[in-house]
């Protein structure tokens, strides 16, 4: 039901977008071409800003070992649930965590949904995608929580999954993200395999992998070795603790007071109603942290990835974006770059006990002493100003009425967000149409992603902080080389909230 009231809601501002078209069917003349060449303007300028607006959700199934970390990111996770279409919410087990040993309960995710329920209706004040907290409750099984990687039984979780996965009338990619360990997925994949072998290549067609490292083996044991003939992406990310339980060693000094106390008690922790009020922040008896500080949501980054900022992280994992930036180290798997000379990835997990930011960070590395370990977790810890606060709006959603809020820009640009170019042309980048739905004041910065260039050098954008600006492909670059434009607009609402437009330059 969700999906069609979705494609209705899009056909209808399809027609609405064309309506206009159909009254200058008439006799025409001088007055009657001039009001069609204004209708058509204005219907090209609204189409631009409804793409940017009505961009397709994208498909997520998670699984979640209910670590602390994990109830922090199920508060943000639901306050985006707008952003996505939300597949499963599926518990599972890890290497941590496991029926038994530091068990949240089969029904951690209880209290949530039922926060969500309390929030609901002020969120669809802002928003009106918000999934009703019945659909979720609809989508939330137990799967394979037994003991760490068990992947024997056929679980209410895994057989969801199977479900999701078999289901032909939506082949749009669905992004499964383990929060814990992979064993539910593995569960899942392996009834497929023995029930549907005909089914595993259509299925794969359909996967895309995000894990927040592999916290049992059964990518290894089993996913790899059986599904890996077909080359799904998948995304195993390190970078995660830079907003995990050690973001004091590796977020810079200018990002820090988004996570401190003061900041987080007046953003999150107070006064923003009953799905907020769960957020685990730290204590008094934390060692080394003010009561309120930010504690952990090291499995964040693998639904903020599915976030549509404009960033355009989807398209490749090596673009970048609020969830960090990740590059191709075999087949079609992605992993965290590591800054160091002749560093080889390993073959096999890459886990906490391989991982190189977070065995940097157990020898003692932090932001202050190693340039590596700096470098390595800046495709993260560069959007925490932006990510912390989107968080803090999205709480002030819970609470506030629309006209009291803040809502993110929208960013029109007329420039083709793919352009071949030669050496010596000169690129107009023209960001005229943003807007604010606040309508707040706006500011605009374009700026090149020159860590995601293959061309190495530097471009000079004339005019950076107009609407209208502009570069010319510099003389030393190459064909086939390409160069990053970043569109950032910015509001001056509370918070200041930000989106963004990618141009993408392959020189010919």
């Amino acid at each position: 039901m969700a999906k069609e009231m979705r494609n209705m809601l899009i056909v209808k501002n399809r027609t609405n977008l064309q309506s206009p078209m159909n009254m200058t069917i008439m006799k025409p003349n001088f007055k009657f071409k001039l009001l069609g060449i204004l209708i058509l303007l204005i219907v090209g300028s609204i189409s631009s800003i409804a793409q940017s607006s009505n961009e397709a959700k994208t498909r997520v199934i998670i699984t979640s070992d209910g670590e602390i970390d994990d109830e922090c990111s199920m508060v943000r996770f639901l306050l985006y649930a707008n952003e996505m279409d939300i597949e499963g919410i599926i518990t599972s087990s890890s290497q941590y965590h496991w029926h038994g040993h530091k068990w949240a309960g089969d029904d951690w995710i209880d209290p949530y949904l039922a926060a969500y329920t309390e929030v609901y209706p002020n969120l669809i004040k802002h928003e009106k995608g918000y999934p009703t907290p019945d659909y979720l409750k609809s989508v939330n099984f137990l799967g394979n929580v037994e003991t760490e990687g068990e992947m024997e039984l056929i679980t209410p979780g895994s057989q969801h999954i199977v479900k999701v996965l078999l289901d032909e009338t939506d082949n749009n990619p669905i992004w499964i993200q383990a929060w814990g360990g992979t064993n539910t997925i593995a569960r899942a994949l392996k009834t497929i395999e023995e029930e549907h072998p005909e089914k595993m290549e259509y299925v794969a067609n359909k996967i895309r992998f995000f894990f927040i490292w592999e916290q049992d083996a059964t990518y290894q044991g089993y996913i790899r070795p059986h599904w890996g003939k077909y080359n799904i992406l998948t995304i195993i990310s390190d970078q995660f603790e830079a907003l995990a339980y050690r973001w004091k060693t590796i977020q810079p000094a200018e990002m820090l007071p988004y996570f401190e106390a003061k900041w987080m008690k007046e953003n999150i922790l107070q006064n923003h109603g009953a799905l907020c009020s769960l957020y685990k922040s730290h204590g008094s008896d934390d060692k080394g942290f003010e009561e309120g500080d930010f504690r952990s949501e090291g499995d964040s980054p693998a639904f903020i990835h599915n976030i549509h900022t404009g960033l355009r992280n989807m398209e490749s994992p090596d673009w970048g974006g609020w969830a960090g930036r990740y590059v191709k180290v075999r087949e079609n798997t992605w992993l965290d770059p590591v800054h160091v000379e002749g560093y080889q990835y390993p073959e096999g997990r890459w886990y906490g006990s391989s991982g190189w930011g977070r065995n940097a960070t157990r020898e003692g590395a932090t932001v202050n002493n190693n340039s590596a370990y700096k470098e390595y977790f800046k495709p993260t810890w560069q959007w925490s100003d932006a990510l912390q606060n989107d968080f803090a709006a999205r709480a002030d959603w819970c609470v506030k009425e629309y006209d009291q809020a803040n809502h993110p820009p929208v960013v029109v640009t007329k420039t083709k967000q793919n352009l071949n170019a030669k050496i010596g042309q000169k690129i107009k980048l023209n960001a005229k149409g943003s807007t604010d739905p606040d309508g707040d004041q706006i500011a605009i910065r374009w700026w090149q992603y020159s860590d995601v260039d293959s061309y190495s050098g530097k471009v000079k954008i004339q005019n950076a902080t107009s609407s209208k600006a502009s570069f010319v492909v510099p003389s030393d670059a190459r064909a086939g080389q390409t160069i990053h434009i970043i569109c950032e607009v910015s509001d001056n609402g509370s918070p200041k909230l930000n989106r963004y437009q990618r141009i993408v330059v392959q020189v010919e």
